[in-house]
């Protein structure tokens, strides 16, 4: 056992490195099986943009598309809600007032 291993096992306890390479074995996997190669057209000058923020774009690419997906998700999801509570407006505002009658002090 390395010095590095034996000092990681005195501080976490048994079991701690298995449990990490189990818990992040689907994190190495992810980064190298996961992603596709692609070529995308961009302007000149939103590349320059990207640039600015981050060298890599592939990674800033990725947490945009991912952030904007998620976003569209939340819109959709925020929709759904809505007209439910349209549907059911009239039934949730009688039992409001009728909460609020009972809650009233005489």
């Amino acid at each position: 056992m390395s010095k590095l291993a034996l000092m990681q096992w005195r501080a976490f306890g048994p079991g701690f490195w298995s449990r990490f390479q189990r818990a992040t074995s689907g994190i190495r996997e992810y980064n190298y099986l996961v992603r596709v190669k692609t070529s995308i057209t961009l302007p000149k000058e939103l590349l320059d943009r990207l640039d600015r923020l981050d060298k890599n774009r592939s990674a800033l690419l990725e947490r945009a598309a991912t952030a904007y997906l998620a976003q569209l998700e939340r819109d959709a999801r925020d929709r759904r809600d809505i007209k439910i509570i349209n549907r059911n407006a009239a039934r949730l505002n009688r039992e409001a007032v009728d909460t609020l009658d009972y809650q009233r002090v005489p």
